[in-house]
């Protein structure tokens, strides 16, 4: 592989990656901050309204450095992959620019209104503010995850005389049937994580014994929606989203699952080291006939292996994709068993009480963005080594006049500059715990006036 192509990937792996820690967290605190606005729209006294502030602030954050980080991906299309760009720019363009021109600006903007307009708006407006910043929030991850569903699963294009694609029908491409289950999936997987953050800084809260009317509320809401959150990343989401990859990308899900041979009645691999001297799996522990089941709803159906393929056609980095793709499955089960235990115990009246829980909540809080980030790992790597499935190689992709020295420079200075940037969200989140939900500074807030 080409050196400049493996930073110019490296690169845009690293900003991706680092830069989807912000958009998971506020999609999910979005929801979050409609609901407590609500009750607090039907409540009597300041408590939602302290509540709804604080995970405002916490959104507000989030956001701010999201933007940051996400500005750089953009402009890797012109610079690190113009080739691609001046390919598919009449179809990403599209989808792109609306999620600039109305999901940010939207979401930015009644923003602006929720932290600007807390003393000055009625609970009815921040409400309203707060319903605004869900839909904007959760309408630029559709348009964004338009675009990734398109180059998994190219619709409604055309082939131009000059070579380049041009777009068909805008309905057809908002209405991709791979969209359907990889935003639902993605969505559900923001809501977990919002879930089990406000679940740890409530049992953080509780374990402290600061602030604990609303460390309760925090860890209730949490624990409630996180269970049902874990549940839905499992099935039907998670679930449709494996099928959809063996009927659409079967190349995908053999790397994934570690398929090296075309079997009837596959098996599901729980735990096994891929071996790709060998083309089998080491210390394997399966699951029989699983794969079959899950996949094509019988026990004896074939599933095609890797063998099935042209090695041409296969992911680079099988042994990656392989880890990924079940680091992803099990901090997944993981999530489900953290979560209905808390939900048991919630339902017993002993969770608030229950500190050897209360930790499990608050050490637990990375298993979802280390989870989510294995999946958009196993997401982008088995789509390798096409850029648009099907259609368009990686290797075509990247700028003919970007030198690899220059893609390994900016590299570094991006690795530099994201460091100090998570060591300052660090520090901002960690002042905004310390100081809580209650601010003795603050308005009292509009809570008798609708």
């Amino acid at each position: 592989m080409d050196i400049a192509l493996q930073y110019d990937r490296l690169q845009f792996a690293v900003t991706a990656t680092f830069h989807y820690l912000f958009p998971q967290l506020t999609m999910g605190l979005a929801l979050f901050v409609l609901y407590f606005r609500t009750r607090d729209l039907f409540s009597v006294g300041e408590h939602f309204h302290e509540v709804a502030r604080f995970w405002t602030g916490i959104f507000a954050l989030s956001f701010a450095f999201g933007v940051v980080t996400g500005i750089p991906l953009e402009f890797q299309f012109g610079t690190n992959w113009a080739a691609f760009s001046n390919y598919a720019g009449g179809i990403i363009g599209q989808t792109l620019a609306m999620e600039g021109v109305f999901a940010f600006f939207l979401e930015s903007s009644f923003l602006g209104v929720l932290l600007f307009g807390e003393s000055r708006c009625s609970r009815r407006i921040l409400w309203a503010a707060s319903a605004m910043l869900w839909a904007g929030s959760w309408l630029s991850g559709y348009f964004i995850l338009a675009t990734n569903a398109w180059m998994q699963h190219p619709v409604a294009y055309r082939v131009l005389d000059n070579g380049k694609l041009a777009i068909e029908s805008l309905a057809e491409l908002l209405t991709n049937p791979w969209l359907l289950w990889q935003f639902t999936h993605n969505m559900t997987a923001a809501v977990a994580t919002g879930s089990f953050v406000m679940a740890a800084v409530g049992a953080l809260y509780l374990l402290a014994g600061r602030h604990l009317v609303h460390a309760k509320t925090y860890v209730q809401t949490g624990v409630v929606a996180g269970a049902v959150a874990s549940a839905l990343l499992i099935t039907p989401t998670g679930h449709e989203s494996a099928r959809q990859v063996f009927e659409h990308q079967p190349i995908k899900g053999a790397a994934f699952e570690g398929l090296f041979r075309s079997e009837r009645g596959a098996d599901i691999l729980l735990i096994g080291q891929p071996n790709l001297e060998t083309m089998t799996i080491d210390n394997p522990l399966v699951v029989p006939s699983a794969l079959s089941l899950l996949v094509y709803y019988d026990l004896y159906a074939n599933v095609k292996g890797l063998d099935a393929f042209p090695p041409q056609d296969w992911p680079d980095h099988i042994a990656l994709l392989y880890f990924s793709y079940h680091i992803m499955a099990g901090l997944g089960t993981w999530l489900v068993v953290v979560m209905g235990l808390a939900f048991l115990w919630l339902w017993r009246g002993r969770l608030f009480a229950s500190s050897w829980l209360l930790w499990l909540l608050l050490l637990s809080a990375p298993a979802p963005y280390i989870a989510t980030t294995a999946g958009w790992m196993t997401a982008e790597l088995g789509r390798q080594p096409w850029l648009v499935y099907g259609l368009f190689r990686t290797a075509e992709g990247i700028s003919p006049l970007v030198h690899s020295g220059n893609a390994l420079f900016t590299l570094l200075g991006f690795l530099g500059l994201y460091l100090a940037l998570g060591l300052l969200f660090v520090l901002l989140f960690l002042e905004m715990l310390r100081r809580g939900p209650i601010d003795p500074g603050a308005p009292a807030g509009q809570s008798g006036k609708l």
